[in-house]
């Protein structure tokens, strides 16, 4: 009887139950990664004794329903969430509301006024048709004279011209009344508060409440429509300073929801939906193998490109450090926390952000940094025409770096993007500062130190090609010049080195190294020779 008794309770509970009650939440924090955010809003709703259903309106338009965390009060029980993005079509609204009854007396004027524009517009086009029927005279039979035919035909053309604009004017009307009764027919989702913009996701909660009153309340969920990546801006004023490096964010979200002065943490972990506990397994290290060996002599050309773009992009990164220096603080130092882990950094900001959700990116300064940072000159005039200029930055892991673009500014001038990759395995980061017209190199071949021949079965060739560089700057300048010859996969086919001029060789890849100090105005020839023998009836089609 007892178990009846409270079935019968709980069921009359139901029958009872109020009608939804809505409330508006309110974005005050989100956590942005690199494919989603996790936000956390806040609400109040004033609830009776009882069960109710509560309707959380704006929040993210799409969201994973399995990661929504609501926290109440311990008088509160939460018996189901769902969420919805149609709410009106699955639901009757509350017409008792009073935002509801003004946005229906409203609909009913406009529908009243609707008709009568409706029936004018009939009469008109009415008229306009007893007008054309009665357009035509028949000379003679009309028994009209020609004044008495003038003056109907300027009666008709007022007439039908008058009739027509008062049409095309009801016509008008009748559009834009349309439009507001369609307008007032999305708001009756009942009391909401109107905010910057209003999102079509909605929370539906079913609760048991103990006791009658307010009821504050915290949500949180994932959502996917907000992302974030690093980028920076680089400023040199010269080789003999260091760099000014401003450390920033480009944030974007397309949650339906207007962030406003909403406190903003950035992070580069990915959010962990993994219900699995972690089971420990071992851990070993191993070194990884970036070289890519292919047929042929392709794989020499593809190790001296590799070492191209390492040095124009960057290399390098020690191991990540728990404790986080800075030589130099900024004013915008104290408005962000740094928190690095083994795995992760996270960028806590003090300063309150408006993001729209627009799909735009919005600029976050999150760091300025000065890097103590030595300069050199590098070039490949085999792949490359001009010199490029490369900051060298050691001990740079307790800067927190992620991978991102850069704008490079260079004594004073856009030098152009670069890319920071601070995932390799050097110890020392390298960033390309732009091209140097001011440092020339050039590499030509020497006709009269090169050609073929034939010996009995094989045929022997020769190249031989001069490198010259020049300093145009005004001060002295470090070069480090790189050169190649080709390597034999196969035994058919003989390589030697005639000359390298002093540079220093890697019989792996091929590569020459010359490190040069060039004055002012100094200019320096060096020379690179290499003969190739093989078989003539096999053609070497990549020499």
């Amino acid at each position: 009887m007892r178990a009846l008794l409270i079935i019968l309770l709980l069921a009359g509970n139901v029958m009872l139950a109020q009608k939804p009650v809505f409330t508006n939440a309110e974005a005050k924090s989100a956590t942005v990664y690199f494919n989603g955010a996790e936000l956390t809003h806040t609400a109040n709703v004033k609830l009776p004794a009882g069960t109710s259903e509560i309707v959380i309106k704006n929040v993210a338009d799409y969201l994973n329903e399995s990661t929504v965390q609501i926290g109440a009060p311990s008088t509160l029980t939460v018996l189901s969430v769902q969420f919805t993005r149609n709410y009106i079509s699955e639901y009757t609204p509350d017409e008792t509301s009073p935002q509801v009854k003004q946005v229906r007396d409203s609909i009913t004027l406009l529908t009243k006024e609707l008709n009568r524009v409706k029936n004018a517009k009939t009469s008109e086009e009415k008229i306009l048709e007893l007008l054309d029927k009665n357009n035509q005279v028949y000379g003679q039979d009309s028994g009209l004279s020609v004044a008495e035919l003038m003056k109907m035909v300027d009666y008709y053309k007022a007439k039908r011209t008058e009739t027509a604009n008062t049409i095309n004017t009801l016509m008008g009307q009748e559009r834009k009344i349309t439009e507001n009764i369609t307008r007032l027919n999305r708001k009756l989702e009942v009391n909401t508060s109107k905010t910057e913009k209003d999102s079509q996701g909605k929370l539906v909660l079913q609760v048991m409440n103990e006791t009658a009153g307010n009821i504050p309340l915290s949500i949180s969920y994932l959502t996917p429509s907000a992302t974030w990546s690093p980028f920076y801006d680089l400023r040199a004023e010269s080789i003999s300073e260091p760099i000014n490096m401003m450390y920033k964010a480009q944030v974007t979200q397309n949650t339906g929801i207007d962030w406003k002065k909403i406190k903003l943490t950035l992070s580069s972990g990915q959010p962990n939906q993994n219900n699995e506990a972690p089971i420990l397994s071992a851990w070993f290290l191993r070194f990884n193998d970036f070289r890519n060996y292919r047929s042929g002599d392709v794989s020499v050309m593809n190790s001296l490109q590799g070492q191209v773009e390492e040095l124009q992009i960057s290399s390098g990164r020690g191991a990540p450090t728990g404790d986080i220096v800075y030589k130099e603080k900024s004013s915008i130092d104290k408005y962000v926390a740094i928190t690095e882990n083994q795995l992760t950094v996270s960028f806590d900001i003090d300063v309150p952000y408006d993001i729209l959700s627009n799909g735009k990116k919005h600029s976050v300064t999150l760091k300025e940094i000065k890097l103590p940072a030595s300069y050199r000159h590098y070039a490949v005039p085999k792949l490359e025409k001009e010199t490029f200029l490369l900051a060298e930055i050691e001990d740079y892991s307790k800067y927190n770096l992620l991978s991102g673009e850069a704008n490079i500014i260079f004594e004073g001038m856009y030098a152009g993007k670069t890319y920071i990759d601070p995932n390799s395995t050097s110890d020392t980061l390298r960033l390309s500062m732009g091209r140097d017209k001011k440092v020339s190199v050039k590499r030509e071949k020497v006709a009269d130190k090169s050609g073929s021949k034939f010996l009995s079965s094989y045929k022997e060739q020769t190249f031989t090609y001069d490198l010259t560089v020049k300093n145009n700057k005004k001060e002295t300048v470090s070069l480090m010049l790189k050169d190649q010859y080709p390597i034999s996969t196969d035994k058919d086919i003989q390589v030697e080195l005639l000359e390298s001029d002093g540079a220093k060789i890697n019989k792996e890849t091929g590569v020459l190294t010359w490190e040069l100090k060039l004055k002012l105005g100094e200019s320096k020839k060096l020379r690179i020779s290499y003969k190739v023998r093989y078989p003539k009836d096999k053609p070497v089609y990549n020499l």
